[in-house]
């Protein structure tokens, strides 16, 4: 049956989540070309939308029993998220910001492959055909011939490849969060398994600042606002989507959320100065199209 259409209200909110997530990015970006260490940022972001979203569970009255076995998988979704949350961040200081974005975008393909993988689920006839079509947008985003740089395949790749790798790591890992979460916590509230999550993932992010010898802070007031503006941005849309948009009627992981790559290349282009050729911003936009028509389609 066709899914109900959103009311205006969930579709604005909606769209101002994803450009929040968007513009967590790019203010990460700025803060790392001013000294801040992914560690750090990783860090600090979750502890404070951890913090934030375990008032909210306080407030709201939300029951928090979990069982042994759900402990246990989310202890282990938790370690997947804090490895994505540091490979996108790391993906983002070596990447234009919607670049590392399109690439972490590929997260759907993982999700299919890790449904089979771990619980026999064949990937639907829509995902097998939008793979090749989404790969091929993907190659044009990121211009791998290295033709609108004129650097050619080895220039553009000893440029980005890093940034890829880590971008491609972080979409594998989260795909596997999601395919655990639904299958094996589903059934705790998404307020309480953010909580856990995002407290979790901050402790991780913490023995990696111990491991890179302490806490790596802006050098200047930009990189300041940078760190800021990323915990806002991020601890805000977390926490309008799942308290308000519930209530609208939808979940965080509607189609319109992956507007944020596109969200993200105009403040980049804006604010960082960050720019592309036309062919890759067609590649953006084919990549983007794709996932959102996975989204959107009839169940």
């Amino acid at each position: 049956m066709r899914k109900p259409s959103i009311s205006r209200t969930a579709f604005v909110t909606l769209l101002l989540v994803a450009c929040m997530f968007g513009a967590n990015h790019v203010a990460a970006r700025l803060a790392f070309n001013h000294g801040l260490d992914v560690a750090t940022a990783v860090a600090v972001r979750s502890l404070v939308t951890a913090g934030a979203v375990a008032l909210l569970v306080l407030w709201q009255g939300v029951p928090r029993h979990l069982n042994r076995k759900q402990g246990r998988m989310l202890l282990l979704v938790s370690a997947l998220v804090a490895i994505q949350s540091l490979c996108l961040y790391s993906a983002v200081a070596r990447l234009p910001v919607a670049l590392a974005l399109l690439t972490f975008n590929t997260y759907p393909l993982w999700t299919a492959l890790f449904a089979w993988l771990l619980y026999r689920h064949r990937p639907e006839r829509a995902v097998l055909i939008a793979m090749p079509v989404l790969l091929f947008g993907l190659a044009l985003a990121l211009d791998v011939l290295g033709a609108a740089s004129g650097l050619g395949a080895a220039g553009q790749w000893s440029r980005i490849g890093a940034g890829v790798a880590f971008a491609l790591t972080a979409a594998a890992v989260f795909g596997a969060a999601l395919v655990l979460t639904q299958h094996e916590v589903a059934e705790v509230d998404g307020r309480v398994r953010t909580a856990i999550t995002m407290g979790l993932v901050g402790l991780l992010a913490l023995i990696g600042v111990g491991v890179h010898g302490g806490f790596h802070l802006p050098q200047a007031a930009a990189g300041w606002w940078g760190l800021a503006l990323l915990t806002f941005f991020y601890g805000t849309a977390f926490t309008i989507m799942f308290t308000l948009l519930p209530k609208l009627g939808v979940v965080g992981s509607s189609p319109i959320m992956n507007v944020e790559p596109v969200a993200a290349l105009v403040m980049a282009w804006a604010l960082l100065g960050q720019a592309i050729a036309p062919v890759q911003i067609a590649g953006a936009l084919l990549v983007v199209g794709t996932v959102m028509a996975l989204g959107l389609r009839k169940r």
